[in-house]
C-alpha cells in the first residue's frame, strides 16, 4: 500500500502516483474553494473535485463491501457502468451529479482520487497495468 507523502496542502501537496504507477501527480485540499476542493494537479493540468469526494467515495465502497472497477474516462467519453469513475457523475450519488468543479476537467476521477483513498489508509487499489479495482478498508 501506498503511503502519502506531504500532507496535503498547496505548500505540501500529496505526491501520488496513478494505479499503474505510470504518471506522478500531486493533490492537496483547498479548504477556501467555494465548494471546497480537492486539487489535482497533473503536469500543467489541473483537475478540482469536490473536497466531500474523500468521504463520499469511502463511505460508497463501505456500503459496497466488495471490489469496483476503477473506470477512469475523461469527461467527453463515458464511463463504464459500475465503475467508480461511473459513481462520480451519477445522479444519485451525494453531491447529484459530477465530483468534478470545471466543466472539461470533472472526468478522470477513477484515476486520481483512488490512489488517494489507498495513501490515507481508507481503501485498497490494484496496482495492474490495467482493469484495476478498489475496496474500503
Amino acid at each position: 500500500m501506498a503511503k502519502a507523502t506531504g500532507d496535503g496542502t498547496k505548500d505540501s501537496p500529496w505526491e501520488l502516483t496513478t494505479p499503474p504507477g505510470t504518471s506522478a501527480y500531486q493533490m492537496y485540499r483547498d479548504q477556501s474553494a467555494d465548494p471546497p476542493a480537492l486539487v489535482c494537479q497533473v503536469g500543467s493540468t489541473k483537475l478540482t473535485y469536490h473536497l466531500r469526494c474523500i468521504d463520499d467515495l469511502h463511505a460508497m465502497l463501505t456500503e459496497r463491501g466488495d471490489w469496483i472497477p476503477l473506470g477512469g474516462a475523461d469527461e467527453q467519453k463515458p464511463a463504464a457502468e459500475g465503475t467508480v469513475e461511473a459513481w462520480a457523475r451519477d445522479p444519485s450519488n451525494p453531491v447529484g451529479g459530477w465530483y468534478g468543479l470545471k466543466k472539461g476537467y470533472r472526468g478522470r476521477f477513477g484515476v486520481y482520487v483512488p490512489p488517494l483513498l489507498e495513501a490515507l489508509g481508507l481503501a485498497e487499489v490494484e496496482h495492474n497495468p490495467r482493469n484495476n479495482r478498489m475496496r474500503a478498508l
